[in-house]
């Protein structure tokens, strides 16, 4: 007789290989052919809701790995809360308007040599813009995302525009928006302002100089200073080139200040550093005063070569660290010389153009950029006997995140809203602190950010964007704007998008016979439009609060750690400016990602994965893998070894689903299925393991702790399944009679496992979870697993008794195996089920504990024999138990043929000679 044909070994038709490239694009279309989306939203009504706010990305290129990072974790959090009962709808959208975008379309012009009008120039930006749309939309599906795919917003449609208009009109009409002269970040190459998080820090050389200020007149606290032949206060820039826009030089008040006499000559210096100072310059003087800085307030200066007095002021910013401890003030160039200028009244003169030239007001230079004219700067102030020293730096400084160009600092008239009209900044900072920032860090990060932050530029010099809407008197410079203005313009923005503006006259936007309060009725209309990040700062407005199945605030924004400078603080912002909190309850930040070796990929370091080679190689689970086994809030890695081994744990999940499937052959649930309490007492331990893997995936799915889901689910495949449940299972599958009671009750169980492991699993595994659900056996069940809800185990589990009787069982199970792999290298045995196992100790207790529980270690272990003596043997001394010693010896009798164990009784029925009586039953019926 064959007994491999007596036996109920596992077959199902579940792919061992998974082909993940071919097949999840054939779950993508099912899902779609099923209105998957719709139907999870239609059977969620009346939940109580979760909303994640989906924070825009740019619709220009690709997506790439920080893409699929991103929307990959807010999937796993909108699955996880569905599953889990809650409502949670997701809106996708993307951030349209921009410099990326009208720069390429200008790209593209340029080359092809034609040139177009603003409103031809935003026709092809919008263009642009949808057809990446369409391309980063098929890509975010293709990572397994759910969503409103067909209806998501789009920063440029014309209800989007006109909710943009109508918060900047409720700023304006506060009193919160204002036009003034200040220095911003000016990009000279895109010629236009960027916002904070348009700037990035790269390493950048630049001459570091010290510079001879003469003293005109000493202050009045401090008329000593007067009285030496020669003084110069000396000043420390990196920024030669901003020497022309000089208007003062600033002390600390608190600081002390020495005069250096140098031969005829007093230099004046701050006395912590003087020393150091004299030795950098190769000078030998003697100190003839000291004085405290707030003596020093109202000296005057001459300006190094331009016929102008540079006063002297306090500002505690200056510093010890570096320099000279006095610091020369240009208002025009700098944001906090521009605020302690203005204490004094120093206008923010820069006479500096919109490509980063020098004006005809500084004649020796009229024209030249003012990064070039740096080395005509130094080489004039040595011929004037001004410079004291100069060499070369290296130093962090702001480059436009375009164009990749150092920026400069500007004083240029631009819109503003103001971080102190209506308490602005004390309202968002209270707003902070009634929001959960995850990770904590988070908070103090965006607290600080808003605590120092100027006003708000909210003004760019290009056209692909919102117009900012106000109109100038031709004759007295004065603003127009009304709300009857205002609100006409909104509602043709809602019907028709806002071109508009930039097609027509200024007679056709405004109402019959208006006029100035100077009396003049000729107006121009403004040219600048909106920063970007206002835009999509007011997506709570135009997306969360007009939707009923949204709603505001948000539950969640999730974004990179580089948004507390971007779209979580513009969002901030503005929802505090005009609704007085916070578009959000909870923020969480995830990391950059990076390379194997921690290095960020670039395409100059040859280190870059895209997302698209990923999943043409090994499929989009292998992307969702990774991202739910790092931890987020740090940078994650990426590397081709990380994704093998990542491969190597899918393989896991799949292999231990395919083995339970494969042993559900002939399994009816509704047939055959047995109450756990019916059950074998390591099913229901069982059913206990499943019962506490349960509990901590969801707690961790709702604390957002993602790796640690992933871990705990991987570690119940391999370990608690694969390396005991599982492994000690088979005998009972495999050999026992199909239809016995103790199969059912493995097959039960096995049920009630790969069901509840491939819900838990959903929110992370979305293509391999709906493919395992398919061969579940049974009916009843939801079409697709995003259907289902989280599991709940069964009542009375986990069963703490019993999982604390097996702990003590496994540890003693983990002495026998490790006997058994000494036997097994000694070649005295085989397999366990060869084995005779002897647990022999002298501590009644232990004995009374093994010697009641010795037919289960028998089965935990596997072996043809176990035995427990109260008597001192030879063997192998428990490590984890004290007084246990282990023996292991060849069990007596002959090895089964049909279940491989050897027992004495093999051969005894002559009807098959070669196999036990156990077996012998079974196959006899």
């Amino acid at each position: 007789m064959n007994y491999k044909e007596t036996l109920n070994l596992p077959h199902t038709d579940f792919p061992m290989k998974a082909d993940l490239p071919r097949r999840e694009p054939l779950f993508l279309q099912r899902w779609a052919e099923i209105d998957l989306y719709g139907r999870i939203r239609a059977q969620s009504q009346g939940r109580p809701k979760f909303v994640l706010h989906d924070g825009p990305p740019y619709a220009n290129g690709h997506i790439h790995l920080g893409h699929a990072l991103n929307k990959i974790l807010k999937d796993i959090i909108v699955k996880s809360r569905q599953m889990t009962g809650y409502d949670s709808p997701y809106v996708p959208g993307w951030d349209c308007h921009g410099l990326p975008i009208e720069h390429q379309v200008g790209k593209e012009l340029k080359a092809k040599g034609g040139s177009l009008s603003k409103v031809e120039v935003r026709q092809q930006c919008r263009a642009y813009a949808e057809k990446f749309i369409d391309i980063q939309r098929a890509e975010f599906q293709r990572l397994g995302v759910l969503g409103n795919w067909e209806h998501p917003y789009l920063t440029m449609r014309p209800a989007y525009v006109a909710e943009i208009l109508e918060e900047y009109g409720q700023f304006y009409f506060s009193g919160a928006i204002h036009r003034s002269k200040k220095p911003i970040h000016w990009c000279a190459t895109c010629r236009t302002a960027l916002a904070e998080a348009e700037v990035e820090y790269e390493d950048h050389k630049t001459p570091s100089i010290f510079v001879r200020f003469s003293l005109n007149s000493p202050s009045p606290q401090f008329p000593e200073m007067g009285q030496q032949e020669k003084v110069s206060l000396v000043i420390w820039t990196t920024t030669p080139w901003t020497l022309p826009a000089n208007l003062a030089v600033a002390v600390h008040p608190d600081f002390e200040y020495a005069g250096i006499k140098v031969g005829d000559e007093t230099l004046v210096v701050a006395a912590e550093l003087a020393d150091k100072l004299m030795a950098l310059w190769g000078l030998k003087g003697e100190p003839v005063f000291k004085v405290p800085g707030i003596k020093l307030e109202g000296a005057q200066c001459n300006h190094p070569w331009i016929p102008r007095i540079s006063q002297v002021i306090l500002a505690n910013y200056v510093t010890l660290e570096a320099g000279t401890g006095l610091v020369h003030i240009a208002p025009g160039h700098g944001q906090e010389d521009y605020v302690f200028g203005s204490r004094y009244n120093l206008p923010p003169y820069s006479p500096v153009d919109d490509g980063g030239r020098f004006t005809d007001e500084v004649p020796e230079f009229a024209g030249q950029k003012v990064e070039a004219a740096n080395a005509g700067i130094i080489e004039l102030l040595r011929q004037q006997g001004k410079l004291l020293g100069v060499e070369e730096m290296s130093h962090s400084y702001p480059h436009c995140w375009r164009c990749k160009q150092p920026i400069i600092f500007r004083a240029t008239e631009q819109w503003f809203i103001s971080m102190a009209a209506n308490d602005l900044r004390g309202k968002a900072l209270a707003a902070i602190d009634r929001v959960t920032w995850i990770p904590r860090w988070g908070r103090e990060r965006i607290y600080q950010m808003v605590e120092r932050r100027p006003d708000w530029c909210i003004s760019r010099q290009r056209s692909w964007g919102v117009p900012i809407i106000a109109f100038h008197c031709e004759s007295c410079g004065e603003v127009l704007l009304t709300r009857e203005i205002m609100a006409a313009i909104v509602d043709r923005a809602r019907r028709e998008g806002i071109d508009f503006w930039f097609a027509e006259p200024v007679a056709a936007l405004l109402p019959p016979g208006t006029t100035c309060t100077c009396g003049s009725v000729n107006f121009r209309k403004e040219t600048d439009i909106l920063d970007v990040w206002f835009d999509s700062g007011v997506s709570w407005a135009a997306v969360l609060e007009p939707d009923p199945d949204l709603r505001q605030p948000a539950d969640l924004y999730l974004e990179g750690s580089d948004q507390h400078r971007g779209w979580f603080h513009s969002s901030l912002l503005t929802c505090v400016g005009t609704r007085g909190q916070a578009p959000y309850k909870g923020v969480l930040t995830h990391g950059f990602v990076v390379d194997g070796d921690g290095r960020k990929m670039s395409k100059s370091m040859g280190n870059v994965i895209a997302p698209q080679e990923v999943m043409d190689k090994y499929g989009a689970e292998i992307l969702r893998l990774w991202v739910a086994a790092e931890d987020y809030r740090d940078d994650v890695r990426l590397s081709p070894d990380i994704l093998k081994q990542l491969a190597d744990s899918y393989r896991r999940f799949r292999n231990t689903a395919r083995f339970m499937l494969g042993n559900l052959y002939d399994f009816d649930p509704e047939i055959h299925w047995l109450e756990p309490g019916a059950r074998d007492e390591l099913d229901r331990l069982a059913l206990s393991w499943l019962a506490q893997l349960l509990a901590r995936v969801k707690r961790a799915y709702e604390d957002y702790e993602f790796h640690q889901a992933f871990h705990r689910l991987h570690q119940f495949c391999v370990v608690e399944l694969s390396s005991i449940y599982l492994d000690i299972l088979k005998d009972r599958l495999y050999v026992s009679k199909a239809d016995s009671r103790e199969r059912k009750s493995a097959q039960s169980t096995l049920y009630d496992l790969v069901q509840g492991l491939t819900l838990a699993m959903a929110p992370i595994l979305s293509f391999t979870s709906d493919e395992i659900w398919e061969y579940i056996p049974g009916s009843g069940r939801p079409e697709s697993v995003h259907l289902a809800s989280f599991p709940s185990p069964p009542p009375g589990f986990p069963d703490e008794d019993l999982l604390a009787k097996y702990d003590f069982l496994l540890k003693v199970r983990g002495e026998i195996n490790r006997s058994l792999e000494e036997a097994r290298k000694e070649k005295r045995l085989a397999t366990a089920q060869e084995a005779a196992v002897i647990l022999a100790t002298m501590d009644g207790q232990l004995y009374d504990k093994l010697k009641t529980q010795a037919a289960e270690l028998q089965t935990l272990a596997q072996v043809a024999e176990l035995w427990v003596e109260l008597k001192p043997l030879g063997g192998q001394e428990s490590q984890e138990i004290p007084g246990l010693l282990v023996t292991v010896q060849p069990a007596a009798g002959e090895k089964c043929v049909r279940c491989w164990f050897r027992y004495p009784g093999v051969g005894e029925d002559p009807r098959h000679p070669q196999v036990c009586a156990r077996c012998s039953q079974v196959v006899e019926g």
